[in-house]
């Protein structure tokens, strides 16, 4: 690793301090050891990271449905913002570049399914996308912004929505984003009152308050197992329901109002190829705005208490942990 005393004799080892699920509801700041890294690979000092409160809060509660790489303990976290500290032989980032950074496995024993919840880190080039120093926090994100690009725009043939379901950080970028992409500006669902303030540029209305029955596209951001029903009665004929939440509940629906709407159901998963650059484009350009959406933030010291406020207060719509210190 460049400009970095790193070997993988054992000598130098590199520590962390990182968040860990031990068992469902346990979190603990842990000593971690990470693995030797590979000349591919980059070593990241972490500034912030963020907490999921989709499938990060179903691990934490151990309702999270059978995925591949789960168990306990694991260190949770996709949503990071550091500077690279040391950068593989083959690795084209420089020192002191500031990063966004996906996820990461080097915990040896400890499960990275994300991983990025710790105060440093080593993670493939591929997980990392350099970014400017004005974004700031803001940049832990862009996730969840390549997250909704990719429910709203899949290919070429994709429809930007005209409902928007949920107010919630992800909720926000979808409506965000079909406006920067040039689309009409969606209706969004809410039905927390304390949720349904900070729109920019679209409205946001309690759902037993539309009477609106023909919906071209409606995402759904709200992760509710139980709504499709509700969804398909506002649907237009021919429409399409995105389901961009994470369901840990079956889903189901009443057959014959979909069949006479022709309705069609797309699941959306995480991003994908090259949307996160995509996301990038649109912030460093100015279309689209990530400003806003963080509401609470501790230091890392106090990651338990983050997670227990991140999971169960209901004016938390982002918490972010700060690492700068750790």
């Amino acid at each position: 690793m460049a400009n970095q005393s790193v070997n993988r004799d054992g000598e130098g080892e590199v520590r962390t301090r990182a968040v860990v699920f031990e068992r469902p509801q346990a979190v603990a700041l842990r000593q971690l050891e990470l693995t030797p890294p590979e000349p591919d690979q980059v070593l990241v000092d972490v500034e912030w990271s963020g907490i999921s409160t989709g499938t990060e809060k179903l691990l934490w509660s151990g309702r999270m449905p059978p995925f591949p790489g789960m168990g306990y303990p694991l260190v949770p976290g996709y949503e990071t913002v550091g500077r690279v500290a040391a950068s593989g032989e083959t690795a084209d980032v420089v020192p002191g570049q500031r990063v966004f950074v996906s996820g990461a496995r080097c915990y040896g024993e400890v499960r990275g399914l994300f991983g990025g919840a710790a105060s440093r880190l080593v993670a493939d080039r591929s997980k990392l996308v350099p970014i400017g120093e004005k974004l700031g926090e803001d940049a832990i994100l862009f996730a969840l912004a390549a997250t909704a690009y990719h429910a709203l725009v899949p290919d070429e043939r994709s429809r930007l929505p005209e409902l928007v379901v949920g107010h919630g950080v992800l909720g926000r970028l979808l409506a965000r984003l079909t406006i920067a992409l040039g689309g009409r500006a969606p209706t969004v669902w809410e039905t927390n009152p304390k949720r349904a303030a900070g729109a920019v540029g679209y409205d946001v209305i309690d759902p037993a308050s539309d009477t609106r029955k023909d919906y071209g596209c409606i995402v759904d951001a709200s992760g509710d197992a139980s709504l499709l029903d509700v969804l398909i009665q506002h649907l237009a004929r021919r429409g399409e329901i995105v389901l961009a939440g994470f369901y840990a509940e079956p889903l189901s629906f009443t057959f014959p109002p979909a069949f006479i709407r022709e309705a069609s159901i797309r699941i959306a998963a995480e991003w994908a190829g090259d949307d996160l650059q995509r996301v990038k484009s649109l912030v460093d350009g100015g279309a689209l705005s990530l400003a806003g959406l963080i509401s609470h933030r501790a230091p890392a010291a106090e990651a338990e208490r983050a997670y227990q406020s991140a999971f169960s207060d209901p004016d938390c719509l982002k918490m972010v942990l700060d690492w700068r210190s750790a």
